[in-house]
């Protein structure tokens, strides 16, 4: 029987066997490394991982029929939690040589990349290879300078070196979506900017997009009251737009923003 994908939990099923191994080939896979599989759907990539005899391989899906036809169909190869990763807990499965896996509902995608950016410290791996839409996947791996360029690819930054690996076809998938779709590779940056609290680098993107076509001197005074120090710091110029500030200088007005809170 042919399983129906449940649109509600934005399910689109990787059917194409050619892209399915360019993506378990996408990195190197051994007997030290652990993988996290997100919404293995019918375990098309499953069974591919599988071959590759990795250490140990853990699926976190959702959907109870899939979950109960993966159990049935990889039985003790997987170990497998039927829950949702928005609210999976379970970091003690992974190690430093971990690599997670997912094709990440559309409508979710950007929340389970987030996760993963902020709790880095409680989930160790040292890849994450998603597939987003590809409107999405632009705006993560866009430049400074450009229309996509915004908070994502700003917190990705922060932590990754995020490199596209391929688009891929909507005729990939069943059903087939209307938009195209592209795999991302996020590999852990050596050195990461230092925050005692993340979080102010979270309010410091949103504000500053929050308008992202206006100048930013009103979002730098809502935040610091025109504070002449930070803007000779940091050679501010308050007439340019939230797109034209580097990563680099929302990590600092970040570390200018926790010095506030504390």
């Amino acid at each position: 029987m042919k399983l129906k994908p449940n649109k509600k939990l934005g399910q689109n099923f990787l059917i194409d066997k050619n892209i399915i191994k360019n993506i378990a080939e996408s990195v190197p896979i051994d007997g030290q490394t652990e993988i996290l599989e997100i919404g293995a759907g019918t375990g098309n990539l499953t069974e591919f991982l599988i071959n590759k005899k990795p250490k140990k391989i853990y699926l976190v899906e959702k959907d109870k029929k899939l979950f109960d036809v993966l159990k049935s169909k990889f039985e003790n190869k997987i170990e497998i939690f039927n829950e949702d990763i928005l609210k999976f807990s379970r970091s003690d499965l992974l190690s430093s040589n971990s690599i997670i896996f997912g094709n990440l509902p559309y409508n979710i995608s950007s929340q389970i990349l987030t996760k993963f950016v902020f709790n880095i410290d409680k989930f160790k791996f040292k890849t994450l290879i998603f597939m987003f839409q590809k409107e999405l996947a632009d705006r993560i791996i866009a430049n400074v300078n450009t229309s996509s360029y915004g908070r994502l690819s700003i917190l990705c930054n922060w932590k990754f070196d995020v490199e596209k690996a391929f688009e891929i076809s909507p005729n990939s998938f069943y059903p087939k979506p209307k938009i195209k779709s592209t795999l991302l590779i996020f590999k852990l940056k050596n050195k990461i900017f230092n925050f005692e609290d993340p979080k102010s680098l979270e309010i410091i993107t949103n504000i500053f997009f929050n308008q992202r076509r206006k100048k930013i001197k009103k979002q730098f005074n809502y935040l610091f009251k025109n504070d002449l120090e930070i803007i000779n710091k940091l050679n501010l110029d308050l007439n340019l737009r939230p797109q034209n500030l580097t990563p680099e200088t929302y990590f600092k007005l970040a570390k200018e923003l926790e010095k506030l809170r504390n």
